[in-house]
């Protein structure tokens, strides 16, 4: 991808899954990265995996805790020097029918997904604009923004959230050359859909919603957020790109 040596790439929900081969990504193409996790021992691990592939830092924080957001940035602008790119990966699902939902999980998923997502990225935005301007904001969506999905109510309206909060953010923020994007995977193979979908479970919406006939890969995600963060996507802004094998395409 153009225009990514040397850039400065923050990624929250970088120690795992998706997150850590966007982090693994973006070392690829040149750049520095500062990831976040919420676990402190997954984020050194994370940050020892990484290193030989050039410069990356790390710090725990929880995305929904405004002063915890305020440190990972203050943090991240130190390490990086000027936080370029923002890949506001951070997020969790939690599987449940609608009826039995309850409000705690319903309040800590929007809490992580979609408060979280807005605290990181206004952080961000506003150090960016102190620095001048420009940059680029990739938040991470799902299809499950673009279609419900049983059992996951609270996953699929904090991603429905998202995606608008991307668009509402990409109408404010093009006037200070800040892109904003998102990507919405599909049927991706990590940790995360491992603890809520059986192996069998995996091979069957493999078969039976996928036109391609698999589950995506984080490496596959990840070179979406790349391709966003780039200068080949220099007038991609206010966009959702989908990742998913076809699986929205099925009626």
């Amino acid at each position: 991808m153009r225009g990514l040596v040397g850039k400065g790439v923050l990624v929250t929900g970088g120690s795992s899954g998706i997150g850590l081969a966007t982090a693994r990504r973006f070392l690829d193409e040149g750049a520095r990265v500062f990831l976040t996790g919420l676990d402190e021992r997954e984020v050194a691990d994370a940050v020892a995996e990484l290193r030989d592939l050039g410069g990356v830092g790390g710090a725990q924080g929880d995305v929904s805790d405004e002063p915890d957001v305020e440190r990972i940035v203050e943090e991240a602008t130190r390490s990086l020097g000027r936080i370029d790119v923002l890949i506001n990966n951070a997020g969790i699902a939690r599987k449940a029918p609608f009826l039995e939902t309850e409000p705690e999980s319903w309040d800590r998923i929007i809490a992580v997904n979609l408060r979280g997502m807005f605290l990181v990225a206004r952080a961000v935005a506003r150090a960016m604009v102190a620095h001048g301007g420009g940059g680029v904001i990739a938040n991470m969506a799902s299809t499950n923004a673009l279609g419900g999905e049983a059992d996951f109510t609270a996953y699929n309206v904090s991603k429905g959230g998202v995606l608008q909060l991307t668009r509402s953010m990409s109408v404010e923020l093009g006037a200070h050359g800040i892109r904003v994007n998102c990507v919405c995977p599909g049927f991706i193979d990590t940790p995360l859909n491992r603890e809520l979908a059986s192996e069998q479970e995996f091979q069957a919406y493999e078969r039976d919603h996928i036109p391609l006939g698999r589950r995506g890969t984080p490496e596959e995600v990840a070179a979406a957020y790349a391709f966003l963060a780039s200068d080949d996507a220099s007038f991609v802004h206010g966009a959702a790109i989908v990742v998913d094998g076809g699986q929205t395409a099925v009626m």
